[in-house]
């Protein structure tokens, strides 16, 4: 199995990114954590991704807050999806970063989540990884008829409680 790259800008973005850490060890999808800078180790960020695929990865991910550069900086040196975690911070509660995330240029992809979403990130890359991988498939298929079911039964107990 492909593993997953979790970057992060700094390590003030830590207490973001272990969300997503709990969801690959949920799906047995193996995963690494680095901090790279895209604007104070830009050399150490370009050659990580440009050699990502070639060192098992499947999927980056990179969290970022305020000019966010990072999730942009990773995917133009490589063709492994990206996903981007615009980081809250304290200046304009995460907008900057989500804005400078979100906002690449043509040619240059980066799948963007919520603000503070790594738990999403994390779904966002193992989806990517089921693409190629049926047992991984099947265990994102149980998890969302898991959550479906859940909200049915919880659905039955107002209806029960409020029904007229």
């Amino acid at each position: 199995m492909k593993k997953v790259a979790v970057i992060m800008g700094s390590d003030s973005d830590l207490p973001v990114v272990e969300k997503a850490f709990s969801v690959f060890r949920e799906y047995g999808v193996p995963f690494e954590v680095h901090v790279y800078s895209a604007h104070r180790t830009p050399e150490e960020a370009k050659v990580f991704s440009s050699h990502a695929a070639e060192n098992g990865f499947g999927a980056i991910i990179a969290a970022a807050g305020k000019a966010a550069h990072l999730a942009g900086a990773l995917a133009a040196n490589t063709v492994l999806p990206v996903i981007g975690i615009p980081v809250k911070s304290s200046t304009l509660d995460g907008l900057d970063a989500l804005l400078s995330t979100v906002q690449m240029p043509s040619g240059i992809p980066v799948a963007t989540v919520a603000i503070d979403g790594a738990q999403n990130a994390a779904l966002l890359a193992v989806e990517i990884l089921a693409v190629s991988d049926e047992a991984l498939r099947e265990k994102l298929l149980s998890a969302r008829k898991a959550a479906a079911e859940k909200v049915l039964s919880k659905n039955a107990e107002i209806e029960a409680k409020y029904h007229l």
